[in-house]
């Protein structure tokens, strides 16, 4: 059992030994942080300096044990807190108490479109980790959609910058107001999981600063994160976790970032890069730790030993080793010595029904012809699917979780539909796996019987039920939604295709449910009346999905990326430049991000031929909506002003739910090529069968400005703009004309 002291008690147990010596002005809460710090750093010898900025097993750094420093103990995120490994290995370290609430992945809580659900996911996540004494979540993630065959994408938060960056910002706050610091992922460019090491990134600084980097932009300045990861990609030739643009110039000079640089585990390469390009603590190189043969392993990582020995050669000062320990320690004040923490909760009902919440905000409903949806608790339903009966808190890498319980889709869908024959056939297989990192599936999935010998008796059983429920999609195996691999193909895995073709010629009555992180493709689409998007939704997911299914929920969640008919409607491919292509004498893969930034629906926005299976912020509900014609308070945008978009939403159905206004810009002349337009708002509404409210979003300048590359700066033009207002990116209902007039000098 680890002992640690909180702040409290080292102040007391100080004041006793000293009695009337005054307290240490580092251990004093009563003095501003930085004067605290200066103290401490005065008093650390170099040994102290150099171990605080470098692991010392698997998931934690050492902390002063002669100031009274704790260690900071960290654990991988972000939907739920990961089982604890033995100090020094990746297996389990078999505890009993380190269970915990599974929450939806952050494709699904970016769904919601509902920034008051990002902070409840924040502060639910928070009190998990304070009352497993974690100091800091790495997460949460959000890197960019660019391509649907990252195995990464799951848990990121979509395509659209401004998406990401107003769902990232609550998230961070929430899980920092507990003393749990997030740790920002993966900065930056970091869209490939093949290769991800030698993955060299070639992007205009156009694209960077408007597509990939405001999620970190905002997570930093307007949620004040206190930690950021590095990437494991490399940019302009110099890997991520120390690269002098990513972290020196913009991180730390433009957005004067005030936290701590923590490399990916083993993303550090280099002493003299890790040194003078900004990276503060080191974690994971050499990750087999003692099994490889060195007798200190972590004291020999590149901001180890090799960093002291070069400051006692008198080849470096102390001066940046000052500046990292500085952050740590700032760190620390922020998290471990933090005054008043609180014990946290763990697996409190209270989370579980934050999870539940935020699975129902997500699921979207992509079709529902012939309102098949929501189906009557009556006849005969049968489910079919591997992925109604196999847990996904389970595998994916590093988010992997040991969830205290996971209700599967199938047990969800008997108890909710329990006046019903709920029957099941399995239909393929895709996974047979039975444990994940130390942690067991919970149900066998060893299967002996033929792929075709599945199939025709899904087929049989499908001839005679009153409506068929398909839960396919994705998994969280290799090659499917999965780290350390991308998708090798954008149809469905192990035979599903074929499955529902079958299916669907026997039985019109089918809903698809389309468990996964990424979108896939659908050519029976046409003849599948509904569609639902299920996400990884974690421990509620047979209760979520069944409770839409029955329209006890009228589902409201909007799809943060394209869903595209094909791979090669996407500009990363279309433009032939994923997956990149092969330095062999440097072992490095150069990939030119050719799209630019038209990525997402800024990429089918400007093909003509290119239309999306669903296009960006799609999703139905049970009941219907009408917005009114909307209006502008103002004709004309000076200087640094705003303006108001007012439209009127009314709920023109039968049933109780929630739609999402969103506010797209469009420049009508520009001196640079700017996408259509650009998702700029939104506001979701729940709204009362007849009720009628007044949707306001309020934007200013920066919603109109672009990035110039050549002049190193954001630009407004002057000159006239539109304020699109629809319920998609596909789906606009109303124009405001507005022109922007820059304020005379």
């Amino acid at each position: 059992m680890r002992k640690k002291f909180s702040a409290m008690v080292i102040v007391m147990m100080a004041c006793h030994l000293c009695a009337f010596a005054q307290v240490p002005v580092y251990l004093d809460e009563t003095k501003p942080v930085e004067q605290r710090i200066d103290d401490a750093l005065r008093r650390m010898t170099l040994d102290e300096k150099i171990a605080i900025i470098h692991a010392q097993s698997k998931f934690s750094a050492p902390g002063v044990k002669r100031l009274g420093f704790p260690d900071m103990w960290t654990d991988d995120g972000p939907h739920g807190v990961r089982p604890d490994v033995l100090w020094d290995e990746w297996e389990q370290a078999g505890q009993t108490n380190d269970s915990c609430v599974a929450f939806p992945a952050l494709t699904c809580l970016a769904a919601t479109w509902n920034p008051d659900l990002a902070r409840l996911y924040g502060v639910s996540l928070g009190e998990e980790a304070v009352y497993r004494n974690k100091s800091m979540i790495l997460g949460p993630g959000v890197n960019i959609f660019r391509t649907p065959l990252n195995g990464r994408n799951f848990e990121y938060m979509g395509e659209d910058p401004f998406l990401a960056s107003r769902m990232v910002v609550p998230y961070v706050q929430g899980l920092q107001s507990k003393g749990v610091a997030a740790c920002v992922k993966h900065y930056a460019l970091n869209n490939d999981e093949d290769f991800r090491h030698q993955v060299n990134v070639s992007v205009s600084d156009r694209a960077l600063h408007e597509i990939y980097l405001p999620a970190f932009k905002a997570a930093v300045t307007e949620g004040g994160a206190w930690a950021i990861m590095g990437a494991y990609n490399l940019y302009q030739n110099q890997h991520n976790c120390h690269n002098a643009t990513l972290l020196n110039k913009i991180l730390k000079g433009d957005w004067k970032f005030d936290g701590v640089v923590v490399s990916d585990w083993g993303g550090c390469h280099s002493t003299e890069e890790a040194v003078d390009n900004g990276l503060d603590l080191e974690f994971g190189t050499w990750t087999d730790g003692l099994t490889m043969g060195s007798t200190n392993a972590y004291d020999n990582y590149y901001m180890a030993e090799p960093y002291k020995k070069l400051i006692k050669e008198g080849k470096l000062t102390t001066r940046q080793l000052d500046e990292k320990v500085r952050r740590v320690l700032r760190l620390h004040y922020r998290t471990t010595m933090r005054p008043q923490r609180t014990f946290g909760a763990l697996c409190s009902e209270s989370h579980y029904d934050a999870a539940l919440r935020i699975a129902q905000e997500g699921i979207v409903l992509l079709k529902n012809d012939k309102d098949l949806l929501p189906l009557s608790n009556r006849g005969r339903i049968l489910v079919v699917g591997e992925n109604a009966i196999k847990m996904m808190t389970v595998g994916g890498g590093s988010s992997s979780l040991k969830a205290q319980r996971e209700i599967l889709p199938l047990d969800g869908i008997r108890q909710r539909f329990s006046q019903a024959t709920v029957d099941y056939a399995r239909g393929y297989v895709g996974d047979t796996v039975q444990s994940y990192n130390g942690v067991n599936v919970g149900k066998s999935l060893y299967e002996t019987r033929s792929a075709e010998a599945l199939l025709q008796e899904a087929v049989e059983k499908a001839r005679e039920a009153d409506a068929v429920i398909i839960i396919g999609g994705l998994n969280k195996s290799d090659f499917q939604d999965c780290e350390g691999h991308d998708r090798k193909e954008y149809g469905l895995p192990y035979g599903q295709d074929r499955l529902v073709e079958a299916i669907t010629r026997v039985n019109p009555n089918v809903v698809f449910v389309c468990v996964s992180g990424n979108c896939v493709a659908m050519p029976w689409l046409a003849k599948v009346p509904s569609v639902v998007q299920g996400w990884y939704i974690g421990s509620e997911a047979g209760e979520a999905i069944a409770s839409v299914l029955a329209g006890d929920v009228n589902p409201s969640g909007k799809l943060p990326f394209t869903w595209y008919a094909r791979l090669d409607d996407c500009g990363a491919h279309a433009t032939g430049s994923y997956p990149g292509t092969w330095r062999a004498a440097h072992d490095i893969i150069d990939e030119d991000y050719k799209e630019d930034i038209f990525v997402g629906y800024r990429w089918t926005d400007r093909q003509k031929r290119v239309k999306p299976l669903f296009p960006f912020g799609h999703g139905l509900s049970y009941t219907s909506f009408r917005l009114g014609k909307p209006q502008a308070d103002k004709k004309t945008l000076t200087g640094n002003g705003s303006i108001t978009f007012n439209v009127d939403v009314s709920n023109t159905g039968q049933r109780a739910g929630a739609e999402t206004v969103q506010l797209y810009i469009s420049d009508k002349k520009s001196a640079l090529p700017r996408p259509v337009k650009e998702l700029k708002g939104f506001k979701k509404v729940f709204l009362q069968p007849g009720e009628t409210q007044t949707v306001s979003i309020t934007i200013g300048t920066e919603a109109l400005s672009y990035y110039d590359d050549k002049a190193g700066a954001w630009t407004t033009e002057p000159g006239d703009f539109d304020a699109l207002i629809g319920t998609s990116a596909g789906q606009i209902i109303g124009r405001c004309p507005f022109t922007y007039q820059a304020t005379a000098k």
